[in-house]
């Protein structure tokens, strides 16, 4: 009775450590197994054996993280202070060395992004910020990736979400916005003055070389003015015919 006794709790026992070493893998994961210690291989996806005592196996996600980086304090090229924030999508594309290599790569890329934000848009104005976003999406995206190379990560998109500006500074971008405005409705005032004083010259030079041009201007001048309906009307006459009518009078 005693030998069976032993022979059944061997089993037992055998049993369990053979269930207690099965582990699952779903198709996402990868299972960076550790042999004493040292790296052995990756295993996965699907069912593997992990030996009790002798393997460790740490889990790795291959899918898309995405990250919300805290909003950052960043002053532009021009001194404007201003609040960003972005999103940061990567992926574990070696699970080996993004164990193996840095402690936590979840952390490591967050505090990363953050100093990469503020570095790259503080070499930039606010007007960059406001209207190339999808540059500076592209120049933080190729910075991150390339430094998260070495862990194993790699960073597919950036995206700026917000840019935070102080309402004092929205008002003077609203007045500069105002001024600039202005400023093209007098520029495009003046050139329409000067091409409308530039046909008028074409105009007059074309009539000082033909006294009947003039004459017939004169005429559709007059037309002009019998259609409107004020009471009084003056002719202007024309140099010549006051000079006629002088002679014809001392005559």
């Amino acid at each position: 009775m005693i030998w069976d006794f032993g022979w059944s709790s061997a089993l037992l026992l055998i049993v369990a450590l053979a269930i207690s070493s099965l582990r699952i893998l779903r198709e996402y994961e990868r299972g960076v197994i550790f042999m004493l210690g040292r790296f052995w291989k990756v295993k996965g996806p699907g069912l593997i054996i992990v030996v009790p005592g002798v393997q460790q196996m740490v889990r790795v996600d291959l899918r898309v993280i995405v990250m919300d980086v805290p909003s950052q304090d960043v002053i532009s090229r021009d001194n404007v202070s201003v609040k960003v924030n972005a999103v940061v999508y990567f992926r574990v594309v070696d699970p080996q060395k993004a164990i193996i290599q840095v402690e936590n790569f979840i952390e490591a890329i967050s505090q990363l992004a953050q100093t990469t934000l503020r570095s790259v848009l503080g070499k930039h104005e606010l007007d960059d910020m406001l209207a190339e976003r999808e540059r500076l999406n592209i120049d933080i995206q190729q910075i991150l990736d390339a430094q998260t190379d070495a862990w194993g990560v790699k960073v597919a998109n950036v995206e700026i979400k917000h840019v935070d500006i102080d309402e004092s500074m929205v008002r003077a971008i609203a007045r500069q916005a105002e001024a600039e405005r202005e400023r093209r409705a007098k520029v495009i005032h003046a050139e329409g003055e000067l091409q409308a004083s530039e046909k008028l010259l074409q105009a007059a030079q074309v009539l000082a070389q033909s006294p009947q041009a003039m004459q017939l201007r004169y005429l559709q001048t007059l037309n002009a003015i019998a259609g409107d309906k004020s009471n009084t009307i003056v002719f202007p006459l024309p140099t010549e015919w006051i000079e006629s009518l002088g002679k014809f009078s001392r005559g």
